[in-house]
């Protein structure tokens, strides 16, 4: 399997349910506003596309995932003053982590989203800023790591702890059942 990220959180949960996969990370330009399960398919879609083009007869696997405030979409923080007004805007309330994930092989494509309710506790200004010092937040969708120290911002989740942490396994292994006998 080719996994189309350079996420290390995504090498991690392949590693640890023991799929062998190689890196290829592609470049493509990413929607960032739209209904958010059609913005994470989409996206996911593109980075699977771009590696399959360059890669013959290998399972191509894309995933994206961000974080969802009613039908505002929350990516990666481009600076520090980003992820503050993200966290704000998160803090007490409940938001969705949405993935999207795509399969190629032999020019054909499966596709499926997994969503994850996520509760955020109060967040004082300390507390972002603690968060905020750790410098966690770069390249995390929402501006934070549920894995990490972003675990004391999080009340509670309902749904898959992986899909938060960036790729969802179950949705994974449904739309390849085989790959764990791989």
């Amino acid at each position: 399997m080719v996994l189309a990220s350079g996420s290390p959180q995504r090498r991690a949960i392949l590693d640890q349910i023991g799929i062998s996969y190689v890196v290829d990370v592609p470049d493509v330009e990413e929607l960032e506003a739209g209904p958010p399960h059609e913005v994470a398919l989409e996206n996911a879609f593109r980075k699977a596309s771009a590696v399959a083009a360059r890669v013959s007869g290998a399972l191509v696997l894309g995933v994206d995932t961000l974080v969802s405030l009613g039908a505002r979409v929350y990516g990666k923080p481009a600076d520090e003053d980003d992820a503050r007004a993200m966290l704000s805007a998160l803090a007490g309330r409940r938001h969705t982590v949405v993935s999207g994930v795509c399969l190629i092989e032999d020019g054909r494509s499966r596709t499926a989203a997994a969503s994850t309710v996520v509760e955020f506790r109060a967040l004082d200004e300390a507390l972002i800023d603690w968060y905020l010092l750790s410098g966690e937040w770069r390249e995390r969708a929402g501006a934070y790591a549920i894995q990490g120290r972003g675990a004391a911002l999080v009340a509670g989740i309902e749904g898959d702890f992986l899909n938060v942490v960036g790729l969802p396994v179950t949705t994974l292994l449904e739309l390849a059942p085989g790959l764990l006998g791989e």
